[in-house]
């Protein structure tokens, strides 16, 4: 427990002021955690960080992850997407050159991982573009869900959300989470009036759905663990785990932000 707020109190030192600061300091701090993400996922695969496959599979995903004003040396009409799809096929490639030491599964892995860190990652940097407080609205949204299901899973929790994934989650604890999550960040809507692309009504059920499908990106992040066997995706962040496993959540809602016209 000790260590655990230690980390959480150092990340924070370092997050807090970069996350107010935005622009290129905090890009580039989100830059570094998609590069973290990326790694997370080799790792998982056991494949190491200096390799070939490594190599290709972090330059897919920098290729959606990086914004296109930071590589003016590239030619103009060569587009994030079309750099993704270039060394996507460079993965696939690969599988051909290694004689299937690398995987057409390995491959596969890594450019869904790319599309899942580099382009959730990449609407952090979109939401802090928008407004400090646009990103505090996607932070606040997960962490009371995430808190709220924690306390209320502890003390009412005894119907399992999905026992085959993720053992500890209850449906008292996922409904009670979003209910905080809903309750206090609507207060936190009253006062920032400049949030709401849309009528009252509908960003409070805006704000259910983002808890909802912050939820599910942890249940997801479970289940790609449970499959390869690892407690954590990482252990950059000693007591807490990997990068994506923080983050897990937030790669959910900020997506789901950009598909309902927030971000």
């Amino acid at each position: 427990m000790k260590q655990r707020v230690i980390t959480a109190i150092v990340a924070l030192i370092i997050f807090i002021p970069l996350l107010i600061l935005g622009g290129t300091p905090f890009n580039l701090l989100v830059v570094a955690m998609g590069l973290i993400g990326m790694s997370e996922f080799l790792r998982m695969k056991k494949k190491l960080l200096v390799s070939p496959e490594a190599i290709i599979g972090f330059l897919t995903m920098a290729s959606l992850l990086i914004p296109k004003t930071w590589l003016d040396f590239i030619p103009e009409q060569v587009t994030n997407l079309g750099m993704f799809y270039f060394f996507s096929l460079c993965l696939l490639l690969y599988t051909v050159f290694s004689k299937n030491r690398f995987s057409f599964d390995d491959a596969g892995v890594l450019i869904l991982g790319s599309v899942y860190a580099g382009i959730g990652f990449g609407y952090m940097m979109h939401a802090r573009a928008v407004s400090l407080w646009m990103l505090l609205y996607a932070l606040l949204i997960v962490w009371l869900t995430d808190s709220g299901a924690y306390m209320i899973g502890r003390k009412l929790g005894k119907h399992k959300l999905a026992p085959h994934i993720s053992p500890n989650k209850t449906w008292e604890g996922s409904i009670g989470g979003s209910l905080v999550a809903v309750v206090v960040v609507s207060c936190y809507l009253y006062f920032f009036p400049e949030l709401h692309a849309y009528d009252s009504v509908t960003m409070i059920g805006l704000t259910l759905l983002y808890s909802v499908g912050g939820q599910l990106g942890d249940l997801v992040e479970s289940a790609f663990k449970r499959y390869y066997g690892v407690k954590d995706s990482g252990n950059i962040l000693p007591g807490h785990g990997g990068i994506l496993d923080r983050f897990d959540s937030l790669l959910f809602v900020l997506p789901l932000m950009h598909f309902t016209g927030l971000i």
